[in-house]
């Protein structure tokens, strides 16, 4: 009896280390295994503490009535941003500019009296040549497998892994910027990019009728770690459209290829992203570029167009497109650098966010967009900054975005309580190694993390 468990133990154990060496070096069962531990936690917090039941109310709201249209004004902004440097000495800005789009030459520039009559759109068009790749099992990684698969219609062969390792270097982390992918572009390949907001329908028909694929960010509803339908973050790859029956072609690494999405449907969930598009080009297609593009190859331009396409969005009845409208004018308003205006924009948004049912609401924007951080801070509302934070944060499965333990930490400094903000900044590099406004804040600081 005593041999037999001898035995079973030596089986036991043996099949423990074939199962660790297995799931240590084939990456492919080592990402289904940490897939579905994921899974399982998510399971569990949520369960515990649903997200959407969780508000957000920022506390140093003024008592004067909020201008519903938040108009842009005068702003004093600029004199809180240089009392704050003078003292705190904080880098002067986080901004994470995207890579500044090269200057077009006379030829190329768009003016009113250069810009080129649209030609009659195809009915339809269907572009070859995008090599499909899927997610692998990974929630948070459509942004590489996107992005692989948009440079693969230019010729790049590469794939998703190559793509993660830039802008994912720690792969759980739960969002990957366009200025990331941006990054990505410019420094590992002879391509071109760029992305702008406030795009429209006729503008991504147009993109493809002209032989050029567009890779969007939409607000979908998917089915998450529990099995149930609900709102989050997803980057697709449009490649046809027809206009008969009124859907887009895309490239979805999550539901599959060629996945036809109506027009409706794409519009609505485009909103949540300010109408967000990016496209790369080969050199010799700059100038066609830029005449699709028009006016709004200037990115001021482009925001004055996005803050016109917000007062359409408020008119809306739906509050689920009032709180996205509020939410990109504030965000237009942080491009600006108009905080003041921005600040008051997405208090109305998050003043609006309750009354969105709990079952659709977009509880996870904060992964994606960090506009909120940028207004509040300048603003002087450090108390708002971490309390947005510690909701962000609190509510994820697994506590994984920089960009709110940045911001957490910066805030933190501005009220005294270095140590929270020195533990935060070394929170912010441990999920993205070498993460360009940490790294400038602690140096222009001086602090060591070591």
């Amino acid at each position: 009896m005593k041999k037999n468990g001898i035995v079973l133990l030596l089986l036991l154990s043996l099949f423990l280390l074939v199962s660790f060496l297995v799931i240590r070096f084939h990456p492919n069962t080592r990402i289904w295994v940490e897939w579905q531990i994921s899974k399982i936690q998510a399971t569990v917090k949520y369960a515990i503490r649903p997200p959407e039941k969780i508000i957000f109310s920022p506390e140093d709201v003024k008592n004067t009535p909020i201008d519903p249209k938040v108009q842009i004004t005068q702003s004093t902004t600029p004199e809180i941003i240089q009392k704050e440097e003078e003292e705190n000495s904080f880098p002067t800005q986080y901004t994470l500019t995207p890579i500044t789009t090269p200057t077009p030459t006379a030829s190329l520039l768009a003016t009113e009296s250069t810009i080129v009559e649209p030609t009659p759109l195809p009915i339809s068009v269907e572009l070859k040549g995008v090599r499909y790749e899927d997610q692998s099992n990974r929630w948070s990684y459509c942004a590489p497998a996107n992005l692989s698969m948009l440079l693969s219609y230019w010729g790049w062969k590469g794939n998703r892994d190559i793509v993660g390792s830039f802008v994912k270097p720690y792969e759980k982390d739960k969002n990957v910027m366009l200025y990331e992918m941006q990054s990505f572009v410019e420094e590992k390949t002879d391509l071109n990019s760029l992305y702008r907001i406030s795009g429209n329908l006729n503008l991504i028909k147009t993109f493809i009728s002209q032989k050029i694929p567009v890779l969007v960010e939409r607000g979908v509803f998917q089915r998450d770690a529990n099995g149930v339908q609900t709102w989050m973050g997803h980057y697709q790859v449009i490649t046809g459209y027809n206009e008969q029956k009124e859907f887009f072609i895309a490239q979805d690494s999550f539901k599959g290829y060629n996945l036809l999405v109506p027009y409706e449907e794409f519009e609505i969930g485009w909103q949540s992203f300010n109408y967000a598009y990016f496209v790369v080009y080969s050199k010799d297609r700059e100038s066609d570029v830029y005449n699709i593009l028009g006016l709004n190859i200037n990115e001021e331009q482009n925001y004055k167009t996005a803050l016109e396409k917000t007062d359409v969005d408020l008119a809306s009845e739906d509050n689920t497109r009032r709180f996205f409208a509020y939410f990109n004018r504030g965000s237009i308003l942080v491009k600006m650098q108009d905080y003041s205006n921005a600040a008051q924009a997405y208090d109305r948004a998050f003043e609006i966010y309750p009354s969105i049912p709990e079952k659709t609401r977009p509880w996870r924007v904060m992964w994606y967009q960090t506009g909120p951080y940028f207004a509040y801070y300048y603003m002087g509302r450090y108390d708002d900054v971490i309390n947005l934070a510690n909701i962000t944060l609190d509510a994820m499965s697994e506590p994984i975005l920089e960009e709110s333990y940045y911001w957490r930490a910066q805030s933190k400094w501005a009220i005294g309580d270095a140590n929270g903000a020195i533990e935060d900044f070394k929170m912010s590099l441990k999920y993205h190694p070498n993460f360009g406004p940490t790294i400038e804040s602690i140096n222009n600081l001086g602090i060591s993390l070591k």
